[in-house]
């Protein structure tokens, strides 16, 4: 197992001063009216004219009130940026005088301080409060500082558990980062060590969930479903009840999709994916309208609207990402939706999102190769946003997992020689190929006259674009990538990925990806508690999970090619 670096990081401490500008209220339980008016200013981001007042206050006083005005004072002076005079005023503070809030900012601006100094043990030493006890408003810093202090100790899941308990509070850039950092310690343990600590974790710890979502990420089972305490409820009061295979469909569903406009061709397999799932079931099913978005944020938010009008209890869509933010963004969602693709942010609560967003292919080619113990790896990606968005999104992932990232090369449609810059990368152990099938042939020979054909070669999804000829897709042999479920096996309700691109265009080629998304859309909205509560939904484009914040996450099938043709291979680590 890694350990994690025992220092505190830029982020780790832009986290705690984020969180203390998201933080509602620093007055809580103050011991005198004059104090709360002093520390009222720092919630009006006026912290240096609460020091002032407070150490003012302080030399009226005397014995436990005066103690109580100074570590205020050095808490907020602390606020303000002066840690030299924050320090001065708590080294004449005695602790065993102070009680409450005062006490607690006492020990939050000091663990803070020895956190700077990178005195980790100092930090906790003073952080010994269970946060459930600390003040509301001083809660989440204090587990955020508490959890740097564990990282730098060594403790990666005692800081990713204090982390876990501090998203909930988070806003903004400091809930990103806080689930990045998440996502990092946790990428430091072995599978063996996630599992076991995950198993071991109590119900509704907030860290199960992140945890759950890392084992999906590798491909493991969870040791049980994702823990749900009001965060992420579902609501289906108004479907009858379950059979027993878990089918509960919604009873007027409407579908939201870019009829007309731009994303229209991208719209069309996604329709006739979900109506092949919709006429292939011959239970009762939901009455069904699909209404055109335009593939406009304006144009989504009318559809949505028309939607609840006549009485839809469950909407799919919208598919654009605009216009998925654009519905996410309303204030209030009277209907729960499940959009079909990713926003800026987690659904809201009681809604979902599904996507196969190009960071997904990254992701899961970092835990693929990881998996295998490969550490050292050249990525290769097309100059487009695809391209570009999965490389990244691997980057950040295989190197949270303790890997490295030799080189990144970029090729254009064309590509041209690389053979400099892979020699120039050194011995690597992978590759990653985030590429389309006529680039991807154009490099493997590359790649094997550089000295790098003997490494590990992982595709996305996107491989499979341009194949068909045996004679030339030849040149792929070897390289593994993430494919649909459908391609690999059979999937209840939908006939074989040939048979289906025999009848219907929308369902053959590139599309096939699209049309197989529409019908995994259809299965979620059938099988919506099934899912939630249970997991491990068989679909089209691989196997479903709905985590704690609305997110369908898939673990696809894994193909690889041989003698020129797509074969099946076993996923298992």
């Amino acid at each position: 197992m890694n350990k994690p670096a025992a220092r505190i990081s830029a982020l780790s401490l832009s986290l705690l001063l984020l969180a203390g500008c998201a933080t509602t209220s620093l007055t809580s339980a103050p011991d005198s009216p004059a104090q709360s008016q002093a520390l009222a200013l720092i919630d009006q981001g006026k912290p240096r004219d609460a020091a002032v007042q407070l150490e003012a206050l302080a030399n009226t006083l005397r014995g436990n009130a005066r103690g109580a005005a100074l570590a205020d004072a050095a808490f907020a002076w602390h606020e303000a940026g002066d840690n030299a005079r924050a320090r001065s005023l708590l080294a004449q503070v005695t602790p065993r005088q102070l009680t409450g809030a005062s006490l607690q900012r006492y020990h939050l601006t000091s663990a803070e301080l020895a956190l700077a100094d990178k005195q980790p043990a100092q930090a906790l030493a003073f952080l010994k409060e269970s946060s459930d006890t600390v003040a509301a408003p001083l809660r989440t810093r204090w587990q955020l500082a508490r959890a740097n202090a564990l990282q730098a100790s060594g403790d990666a899941i005692g800081a990713a558990t204090e982390r876990a308990r501090a998203h909930a509070s988070l806003t903004g850039p400091a809930r990103a980062e806080n689930q990045q950092a998440i996502a990092g310690l946790l990428g430091t343990l072995d599978d063996a060590t996630l599992r076991t600590r995950a198993a071991a974790l109590p119900a509704n710890e907030p860290l199960y969930n992140f945890a759950g979502r890392a084992l999906i990420a590798r491909g493991l089972p969870l040791p049980r479903p994702f823990d749900r305490d009001g965060v992420a409820q579902f609501d289906t009061s108004k479907r009858p009840p379950a059979m027993s295979d878990g089918y509960r469909p919604p009873v007027k569903m409407a579908v939201l999709l870019p009829l007309s406009g731009r994303l229209a061709t991208a719209a069309q397999p996604v329709r006739d994916g979900l109506l092949s799932g919709y006429y292939g079931e011959n239970r009762r099913r939901p009455d069904i309208q699909f209404i055109d978005t335009a593939g406009t944020a304006a144009g989504a938010v009318a559809a949505y609207d028309k939607a609840v009008g006549a009485g839809a209890d469950f909407i799919v869509g919208p598919l654009g990402r605009d216009e998925v933010d654009a519905v996410f963004g309303r204030t209030e969602l009277p209907v729960p939706v499940l959009a079909l693709n990713r926003g800026k942010s987690s659904p809201p609560a009681g809604s979902a999102g599904f996507s196969l967003a190009p960071e997904d292919d990254g992701i899961i080619a970092a835990e693929f190769l990881r998996s295998r113990e490969r550490t050292k790896v050249l990525v290769i990606h097309s100059n487009d946003e695809n391209g570009r968005r999965t490389a990244a999104a691997f980057r950040e992932r295989f190197t949270q997992r303790g890997g490295q990232v030799l080189a990144t090369v970029g090729v254009g449609e064309t590509v041209g020689d690389i053979g400099a810059q892979v020699r120039a990368a050194g011995a690597v152990d992978g590759v990653l190929l985030a590429v389309k099938a006529p680039q991807a042939r154009a490099l493997a020979p590359q790649l094997a006259l550089a000295g790098a054909g003997g490494a590990t070669r992982v595709g996305t999804s996107q491989l499979t674009l341009g194949t068909g000829k045996a004679e030339e897709d030849v040149a792929l042999d070897g390289i593994v990538y993430p494919n649909e479920a459908w391609n690999v096996r059979g999937v209840a309700g939908l006939p074989s990925a040939a048979t289906a691109g025999q009848l219907l265009p929308t369902a053959r080629g590139a599309a096939g990806r699209l049309f197989a998304f529409g019908f995994d859309a259809w299965k979620i909205s059938a099988y919506l508690d099934k899912v939630a509560t249970e997991g491990g939904l068989a679909g089209a484009t691989g196997t479903l999970f709905l985590d704690s914040n609305g997110n369908v996450l898939r673990v696809p099938a894994w193909s690889t090619f041989s003698g020129g043709r797509p074969m099946p291979i076993a996923s298992s680590n």
